[in-house]
This record gives C-alpha cells, sequence and structure tokens, in this order.
C-alpha cells in the first residue's frame, strides 16, 4: 500500500528536535573521526525514530532480554545511526564514546559490532548478510514460540525489525533470504527499506531499476510504500500495518534522501561514505535549524523523551519474568527446559547416548557416523536445530521424527522424503533449499537469537557460498556447526567441480573457527562432542562422503585425543621413532596401512592423527613437543588437499602427500591411487625422506 501524504508532513516540535538530535550527534562523530558515512543517518533518522520510539519493545538497561524485540542495521555502514539510537534510549554507551568513533579502543566501531557495543544484535556491514540474520532471528523466535508458548502464556512473543538498503538488496545473499522468509510466511519480520536511491559510487538508475515491490510481492511479502521518508505519521501507519500482517514478512519501502539537508550533498554519492567536511556540516546544521555550536549537542527534553524507554523496558521486562514465574509453576518441565535453552546451559548426561563404533576394517564414512551421532544429541539436546541446502539424504543430516519447520499456514501434499511429524513451526528441521547463502547467514541469526544450537549441511566444495557467513560467525563467537561432507577427491565421479581441494586451507585461515576432519566413527562422535561444548567458537566438521576404516582402540590410542588436536595414535612397539606420519580424516587409515607395511621393513614409525589444527595450537607447547618431538625431522604428513599450512607442522625437512591441483571425474579409489593415497606410495615417500635424512 502506497502511504503517500500529499501534504506537509505533520512532525511534532519535539520529535523533529528528537530526528535531528540523531542526525547531528552521527554527523559530528563522523566528521571529528573524519571517517565514516553520514548520508544514511541524515535521511533514515525520522524512521528509526519513530520504529524506536513508538514500536520497538526493548529495555536499555538489559539488553540481554530475552523477549526483546530485534533490530538489525543490515546497511551496517551507517552504523553511527545505532549509536546515536543506543546511546540517546538509555544503553551503556556514554556520549564520550562519540569522541571515539572508528578509533583504536573504541566501543563504537566503524560498524556495528556484537559484543563490543551494548544493545547490537549482530555484525553487519557486508552487505546483505543482516537481511539474512534477521530472517533466522525470526526462524528462532517463530520455533520457540511454537514449542513453549501456552494459552495464557506467550512468552516468546516479539518482532524482528531491520533497516535496509539497496546495497543490501542487490547482494545475492538478500534475494535467498527474502525468498525463504516469504515461504516460511515469516509474519513477524519487518523490515524498512531506505530507498535513498544512491549508491557508494552512483545513482542506482546505473544499476538498480527493477520494481522492488513487485519483486517482495513475488516473494510472498506484504509490501508498504511511505512516499516521504520525512513523515513519521506516514511511516507509523505503515509499521503498524505491517504488524498487522501477521502471514507475510513485510518490507516497508521509505523514500529518503541520502544526505538529507546537506545543501551541496544531498542526494550524491559524495554523502555516503565520506564526511561532510567542517563547511558542509555547517552548512547542513544551518539548513536544518540546529546549532552549530557545541558539537553531540543533545536537549534536555530530547534526551528525557527518548530516556523514556528505559522504564518502558523495565516495566516490560518484569511483566514477562513474573509470567515466567507462572508458566514455570504451571508447566515446570517446559519451564525448566526453556530457562536451560535461554541460559545456554546443556541437560545433564546429554552426551551419554553418544555411540561407541567396534573396530571394523570395512569402517563406515563419517558423514554416517555423523548422522548416528547427530539423532542421539537430538534427543538430548532439544536446542539443537538445522537442516541443510536441499542434501540431507547426502549429509545425514536429517532429525528423525523432529517435523519440519514450516508455515502451518499453506496447504500440504504429500510430504515425500519428510522427517515425520508434519509441517509446523516446532518442527526442527530446516530446508533451506538450494540457498547456501541463506543458510550460513540465517544459522547466525539462528544463534544469535539464543536458545537454539542451529547446524547447516552441505558439501564441503560449496562451503565457499558459506564463506562471508563463517567468517561473521567467528567474529561474533557465535556457536554455530557446520557439516560439511564429500570433503574429497574421493567423492569421484562428480568431478573437479565437486571435488574440494583448497577449502580445508581456506577455513582454516577463519580466525577463531574450529574446523576438525575427524578419522574415523569414534574420532567423528567425539567431534560432536567438541562441537556442543564449543559455546562460544563456531565448529566445522568436514566427514567423508566413502567408507574408512574404524580403528581397533585397543591398539590405537582413544579417540578422545581428538580433543587436543592432534594426538599420537600409535608409536612403534620396541624402538624410538625414526619417522612420524601424520594425517586428518580419511587419510589416517591410509598412514596405519604404510606404517605397517614400514614396520616390517624395521622403521619404527610413530602415527599421529591430526584432525583440527585449531585445537592442536591451543595446547601448550610442551604437549605439541610431546607429540612432535622437535629431535624427529622426518615428517610425512598426508592430506587429500592442498598441501598448504602442512609445512609448520613437518619443518624445512618433511614433506607432504596432497592434492595441488584439480581432481578429476572418475571412481573414488581410483583417483585416490592415480594422485599417489596408496600405502605403497606412502612407503615410498617415506623411504626417500629418510634416505634424505640419512637417518
Amino acid at each position: 500500500m502506497d502511504r503517500t501524504n500529499d501534504s506537509a508532513p505533520a512532525v511534532g516540535p519535539l520529535e523533529q528536535l528528537a530526528i535531528n538530535t540523531i542526525r547531528f550527534l552521527s554527523v559530528d562523530a563522523i566528521q571529528m573521526a573524519n571517517s565514516g558515512h553520514p548520508g544514511l543517518p541524515l535521511g533514515a533518522a525520522p524512521m528509526a525514530y519513530t520504529l524506536w520510539t513508538r514500536f520497538l519493545r526493548h529495555n536499555p538497561a538489559d539488553p540481554s532480554w530475552f523477549n526483546r524485540d530485534r533490530f538489525v542495521l543490515s546497511a551496517g555502514h551507517g552504523s553511527m545511526l545505532l549509536y546515536s539510537l543506543l546511546h540517546l534510549t538509555g544503553y551503556d554507551l556514554p556520549l564520550e564514546q562519540f569522541h571515539h568513533f572508528r578509533q583504536w579502543g573504541s566501543r563504537m566501531p566503524g560498524h556495528p559490532e556484537r559484543g563490543l557495543t551494548p544493545g547490537v544484535e549482530v555484525t553487519t556491514g557486508p552487505l546483505g548478510q543482516g537481511f539474512g540474520n534477521g530472517v533466522g532471528l525470526a526462524m528462532a523466535e517463530a520455533h520457540l514460540a511454537a514449542r513453549y508458548n501456552r494459552p495464557g502464556f506467550d512468552l516468546i512473543n516479539h518482532l524482528t525489525y531491520g533497516l535496509v538498503s539497496d546495497g543490501d538488496l542487490m547482494e545475492g545473499v538478500a534475494a535467498e533470504s527474502a525468498s525463504l522468509a516469504g515461504h516460511l510466511k515469516l509474519g513477524k519480520l519487518i523490515y524498512l527499506y531506505d530507498d535513498n536511491r544512491v549508491t557508494l559510487a552512483a545513482s542506482t538508475q546505473l544499476t538498480f531499476t527493477e520494481n522492488l515491490a513487485l519483486r517482495f510481492e513475488s516473494y510472498g511479502w506484504h509490501v508498504e510504500t511511505v512516499a516521504d521518508g520525512n513523515d513519521v505519521e506516514a511511516i507509523a501507519r505503515a509499521i503498524a500495518a505491517a504488524q498487522g500482517e501477521t502471514t507475510r514478512p513485510s518490507l516497508i519501502q521509505v523514500r529518503t534522501h541520502l544526505g538529507y539537508g546537506s545543501p551541496h550533498k544531498q542526494d550524491t554519492f559524495t554523502a555516503h561514505g565520506s564526511p561532510l567536511g567542517v563547511e558542509e556540516v555547517a552548512l547542513t546544521k544551518q539548513n536544518l535549524g540546529w546549532p552549530l555550536e557545541p558539537s553531540f549537542h543533545v536537549p534536555a527534553d530530547v534526551e528525557r523523551h527518548f530516556r523514556e524507554a528505559v522504564e518502558r523496558g523495565r516495566m516490560d521486562e518484569a511483566e514477562w519474568k513474573a509470567t515466567f514465574a507462572r508458566y514455570e509453576a504451571q508447566y515446570p518441565e517446559l519451564g525448566r527446559e526453556l530457562r536451560q535453552l535461554i541460559q545456554s546451559e546443556r541437560p545433564h548426561g546429554w552426551d551419554s547416548g553418544l555411540p561407541s563404533f567396534p573396530a571394523d576394517a570395512k569402517g563406515m564414512a563419517t558423514r554416517v557416523a555423523s548422522g548416528a551421532a547427530l539423532q542421539v544429541l537430538a534427543a538430548a539436546l532439544p536446542g539443537l536445530i538445522g537442516g541443510s541446502a536441499d542434501l540431507n539424504p547426502s549429509t545425514e543430516t536429517e532429525l528423525k521424527g523432529m517435523g519440519n519447520f514450516q508455515s502451518p499456514i499453506r496447504e500440504v501434499g504429500d510430504l515425500q522424503g519428510s522427517a515425520g511429524g508434519g509441517w509446523n513451526q516446532a518442527g526442527r528441521n530446516l530446508a533451506f533449499g538450494v540457498r547456501e547463502h541463506a543458510m550460513g547467514a540465517v544459522l547466525n541469526g539462528l544463534a544469535a537469537h539464543g536458545g537454539l544450537l542451529p547446524f547447516g549441511a552441505t558439501f564441503l566444495t560449496f562451503s565457499d557460498y558459506l564463506r562471508p557467513a563463517i567468517r561473521l560467525a567467528a567474529l561474533m563467537e557465535l556457536q554455530v556447526i557446520y557439516v560439511f561432507t564429500h570433503d574429497s577427491i574421493g567423492m569421484g565421479e562428480d568431478g573437479p567441480t565437486h571435488q574440494p581441494v583448497e577449502h580445508l586451507a581456506s577455513l582454516r585461515a577463519i580466525p577463531g573457527l574450529i574446523v576438525i576432519r575427524p578419522g574415523d566413527a569414534n574420532e567423528t562422535a567425539v567431534a560432536w562432542r567438541v562441537a556442543v561444548e564449543s559455546n562460544h567458537r563456531p565448529v566445522a566438521l568436514v566427514l567423508t562422503r566413502q567408507n574408512v576404516p574404524t580403528l581397533d582402540r585397543h591398539r590405537f590410542a582413544s579417540a578422545e585425543g581428538l580433543r587436543r588436536g592432534a594426538y599420537v595414535l600409535a608409536d612403534p612397539p620396541k624402538d624410538a621413532p625414526r619417522l612420524i606420519l601424520l594425517a586428518s580424516g580419511s587419510e589416517i587409515g591410509l598412514i596405519v596401512a604404510a606404517a605397517e607395511e614400514l614396520q616390517a621393513k624395521q622403521i619404527p614409525v610413530r602415527l599421529v592423527s591430526m584432525p583440527s589444527w585449531e585445537l592442536f595450537e591451543a595446547q601448550p607447547q610442551a604437549y605439541r613437543d610431546a607429540v612432535l618431538p622437535p629431535s624427529i625431522q622426518a615428517r610425512l604428513a598426508v592430506e587429500a588437499g592442498v598441501s598448504q599450512g602442512w609445512h609448520r607442522y613437518i619443518g624445512s625437512r618433511g614433506d607432504v602427500i596432497a592434492v595441488d591441483h584439480f581432481g578429476a571425474s572418475a571412481p573414488g579409489p581410483t583417483l585416490l591411487r592415480e594422485y599417489g593415497f596408496s600405502p605403497e606410495h606412502v612407503c615410498q615417500r617415506a623411504l626417500a625422506l629418510l634416505d634424505e635424512k640419512g637417518t
């Protein structure tokens, strides 16, 4: 609906003063830093003011209140808009911090960062990611409400709002996320679109002229249009209409002006990413009737007006806590479970049922072992929720009997291949469709919401699609679990497009991400334990399609050694080792077989399983030296991926059997043999290494 207002916008004097306070707190901080993006705060201040003072339910004194509305500034370059709102409404962000915007040690970084600034829900800036995060936040609310709310007890009942930009809506991740949100009928998701028609480099006439309203309607969204971004009443009516639309997510397209009020820079790309300049700041203040001095001016009546949020929030949270207490009295088991989820506590004995796999020379694919572990964990951990990019049968990630997270407001036919339990928002299987970009961003939103432990699955080669979201999960210290299967050339006939070679190195390069490539079924079960226990770090589980031997743990060290990243799998029975063979994943069985041949040649070998570099690097130096003694320089690493990174562990005199090129289309065993992943070739390279060392 078009919320056109042909008359001059009706904005009261106090409201106008409050809007301009947001604008010039932002402008002054950007100018002082001589760095930042003034255009968005100047143009979007009226819609942000309207949302935050009339609609947003939050408690500035307790930013973690569980039933608060969530607000995502997807257009993270406009961070000063959010910082101004947080300060004015009473969050712990004192005005003194505004003098240090974008500076070392500041709580006001260039783009919003979760965990650094009170009130920031997710780290945004890479465009489109916040859009997907908001979809995840709304999914989390819907899921928890469906599972735990009871008549008279709407414990989980909040909205997710966001502010998105032209750039956000150009990114592919936003398109995937919007499609998914429309399909899921996320009626509590409301986005304000800052339609200023200017990007960093030019007018949108150069690149972005589609009909956004029709596009989002085709996704299944409710669309409102506000013709004048300064008309707070029209904006308020549009938000109210969006709140009343409970079966579709809403996009409110608000026509704004980038750099509003700047005499020379309004509606030009020069207002996007650079300070206005001292002279232009003065002219803009004069144009909008704002005092030139002092900087960071907050009129007393404006502060009182904004700070009403503190008392409102206190009362809202107190009422919610009282309702929760009554809920726990009436539904003690549900109440206990929900409280554990909110507090990120695991139930006692959650991992006691994890399988222990018997020795088996034929073994099983680690993806299959992962699937077995996942079923046990799903029964023990009520917050575990997830799915795949249309690959459940291949990634072994269907939670059997847990139902599908879907809107119940739809006609459904035969649920062929479903997880059972029907389609409803209480279902714990998430069907992302072929949308890896969206899956990554949505998982971050699910984790950021709280109360859930999300996982997402795809083939390892497609982890590239998730990489921006994985990086942000690590930056935010979110507990997200990635299940990446089909982890090497061993997957075979699908060929080099589907055979990952550089992906392990790429994932290991992300700071804060734990990458685990277990070597057999029992290491896989331990890997899941580690993933669940890693409260503030994302974890990537890298798993095989092909079978690998399940080691006899009476002969070899316990798989619990995986917890330390690398461990001595076996030492020679008598003599001190002359050579170390080390590997991860499917190559563990290979070095075990090679070691038997070398032992038959009277060459004592130490075997080292190295499933996680990150966990190994976290160990004391004494432990690392015990596993990889500096005195043993003959070291051969074996991994079916690029060799990059292995040299830190083999030293300058070691060697690597790796795949520093793309694969080919052929049966997996053939490829592995042709590329040197055979016991014979490992022995040959090991003997050559010993000859070179003269040992």
